[in-house]
Parts: structure tokens; sequence; C-alpha cells
């Protein structure tokens, strides 16, 4: 199973300053080529380059397919995104988000085993701006198959042939065998890969319609309150009347008008992301040059450890053991401090002593020692290895009479 769909641009704008963005169009073979048409010239009109991806209707049945034609759309992609960065816009019509799209997004996402460069999925990723469902995304169950199994224009038949409707049975018999066996397995990550999207941080414009019956309700709301449980911002536009991928039809005033605003919304969205980009990378910038300043102190500060080991004329003292030795190696631990004073002439600077007849000396001395305890009367009365020593007259006093005492009993 060759092929699979085909890519191509649109009515690309070759002024690169003209063009606001680009705008993925994703489609299914439910929608026919005037359909897809009709699109290519709105968005052009908005002055958006529009990459169609149209996709075969077994594509959304066999994943192989599905990744070979969303390699080939994201090559053109990148290619045209390395040269001009800009918003990026998805849209998905009716049941393209599982006949190519979902596979698109693994694979930006990382995760597919099948991968491009990772620089790839980042621009990718940072310029994607914004997400458009058009009549989906369709909740692929056993029971659409039939809905899907005919062609568009076999559809459009008004009394279909006997043999129509017989192809029309197998075919849907057929396809109730593969949902039951592979499709059905691949239900869960279809829906995975659409909620993953959120991660991107863009957002999203869901256009539905009360008269829907292959994207109802009850699938919109599903996906929207899970979008947004996510954390994902969702607007949603319904009208009432409009047929499966009728919306621009039936409504052109109205479909161009909402798209116009979302496009614009788009275009903020990019530049804020630009914005985020340039600051995480100025402060990754300033993290890098405070690592290399950390590394530089680093480096200084072993440098110079090894010379103060290395070099005793350095003016820098190790830490010594020796007060830490017990009192049988005192006498080896002082000659060996002996032999450090020896070689250095440096010495360590003496405590610093508090000069008794200073001001805080005066201070601490007259608020913490007495003038007067029992009739000693202290004072100091001189200096002894230049420090102070305190005398008391009442105790040379008392000295003298204990002398006498002593005398007397001799004689």
């Amino acid at each position: 199973m060759m092929g699979g769909g085909r890519v191509y641009w649109g009515k690309k704008e070759m002024d690169e300053g003209g063009c606001n963005g680009v705008v993925v169009i994703f489609g299914w073979s439910s929608i026919s080529d005037n359909h897809l048409a009709s699109f290519v010239d709105l968005y052009s009109s908005l002055r958006w380059n529009p990459l169609v991806c149209r996709a075969d209707f077994l594509t959304a049945f066999y994943p192989e397919m599905a990744l070979s034609l969303a390699f080939h759309l994201l090559s053109d992609l990148v290619e045209e995104l390395r040269n001009r960065p800009c918003p990026v816009i998805f849209l998905a019509l009716s049941g393209a988000p599982k006949a190519c799209m979902y596979k698109v997004l693994q694979v930006i996402m990382g995760d597919c085993e099948a991968q491009i460069h990772p620089d790839d999925s980042q621009l990718v990723r940072n310029c994607l701006s914004g997400h458009v469902y058009d009549s989906g995304p369709l909740d692929f169950t056993s029971d659409l198959n039939a809905k899907f199994a005919l062609h568009p224009t076999i559809r459009q038949m008004s009394v279909p042939s006997r043999l129509v409707s017989w192809v029309a049975k197998g075919v849907s018999s057929g396809l109730d065998g593969l949902y039951l066996t592979r499709f059905e397995s691949q239900r869960s990550e279809y829906w995975q890969a659409l909620y993953s999207s959120v991660e991107i941080g863009a957002p999203y414009l869901i256009l539905c319609s009360d008269d829907d019956e292959l994207a109802p309700h009850q699938v919109i709301s599903s996906f929207t309150h899970q979008l947004q449980e996510l954390g994902g911002e969702v607007k949603v536009v319904k009208w009432k009347n409009s047929p499966h991928a009728g919306h621009y039809k039936h409504n052109p005033i109205q479909y161009r008008a909402v798209i116009s605003n979302f496009l614009e919304k788009a275009i903020s969205v990019h530049l804020q992301k630009i914005r985020q980009l340039g600051e995480r990378a100025h402060t990754h910038d300033e993290i890098s040059e405070l690592i290399c300043d950390l590394q530089k102190v680093a480096v200084n500060s072993n440098q110079s450890l090894r010379r103060v080991a290395t070099g005793p004329s350095d003016h820098f003292f190790l830490p010594s053991s020796a007060p830490y030795q017990s009192n049988n190696n005192s006498d080896a631990s002082s000659s060996s401090q002996e032999e450090q004073r020896e070689r250095s002439s440096f010495r360590p600077p003496q405590p610093t002593s508090i000069n008794a007849h200073s001001v805080l000396g005066q201070f601490l001395f007259d608020s913490c020692v007495p003038k007067n305890i029992e009739g000693w009367d202290i004072r100091f009365g001189g200096s002894l290895n230049g420090q102070p020593y305190a005398t008391s007259s009442s105790r040379k006093t008392s000295n003298i009479g204990f002398k006498k005492r002593i005398l007397r009993s001799r004689l």
C-alpha cells in the first residue's frame, strides 16, 4: 500500500513580506477538490499560504500510509519554516485528523518511533500557533464506517443501483472486521495524540453544527471539555442548520469573520512564543556565564591552595593539628612548630589585649570589679611582662602583723 494521498501548495504568496503565515489544510476523501479549493481561496485572500494535505479514503485505516503522508507533509513545511519562520495553523476538515493529522502530531511531539530531526520538530512546535477543527474531530467507531464506505460522488447519487448498494455493504462489512481487530485498538492512540497537542500552547477553534450527524454535539462537547481540563484555550462556534463540512458554504460572512479573528490571535500567540524563547535564551546565557565564572573561581582557588602547599614563602598558613595531639607527643609537636617558625619569617599576629587604662578597660573594670571588698583597696600598682597587676594595701598590713605574732611566739 503505497501513496496515501498527496501534498501540494495552494496559492502561495511569492512575496515573503506579504504572507502572514502558513495554514496546513488537512482534507480527506469526503471533501471534494472543489470544496478544498474554496478553503484555499479563503485563506489566500487573508494572506496566508495554504499547504494542502489530501488523504485517501483508506489512509485513515492504515497508520503506515498516514505516517508516510505525514513525513511528506513535514518535509515541505520544515523547508518553508527554515527559510522564514512564521505562524502555522492546522486546519482539520471532517475525518482528516485520523487520516493524517494525528500522525503529524505524534511525530513533532516525539510520541512516534519514526521521528524527524529534533531541531525540525522544535521548529514546527514553536511556529504552530493554532488548531481549527471544521466538522470534527470524528469518533471513528464501528458504526461510522458505513457512513463513509462510499465515495462522496457515489453517495450523492439519487438512486444508486443494486450493484452499488451491494458493493457498499461489502465494504462496510469488511471495515467492520477491520474495526473490531485492528482499528479499534488504534482509537485510544488517535485521541491521545489530539489531546497531547495541548502541550504546544496554541489555541483551538471548533466549528460545528446541530444538524451534523457525523460529528454529533456529544462528541464535540466531550472533546472540548477534555481540552479545557488539560489547560487548552478552546472557542466553539456552532450553527444550527449547516451540514457536515458545509459551514463555510452556508455561512460565508460569519465563517470568514470568525476565521479572521482567530488568525489575528494566532499571530499574537506566535509573537508571544518568540518573546518567551528570547527570555529563555537570555536566562540560559546568564546561567552559562555564571557557571563559567564559578568554574574560573574554582580553578583559581585550587591553584592558590597548591601554591600555599608548595610555596612556604607565600603569606598563607595551613591549619595545624598540633593542638589536638595528646600530651605524650607534646615534645614532638613543639619541635615541629619551632622548625616551622625557623623556616618562615612570618609570625601570626598576637591576640589583641585590652589596655586597662583605656576607656573600654576602665569601663569594664568599674562595672565588673568592686573598688572595696571587705576593706581591701584594690588598685593597679604596676605591670608584669607588659600586663597590669593589682596590689592591695590591706593585704600588706595583715602580712606585717602576722610576722610580728610569729616572732613573739619564738621569744
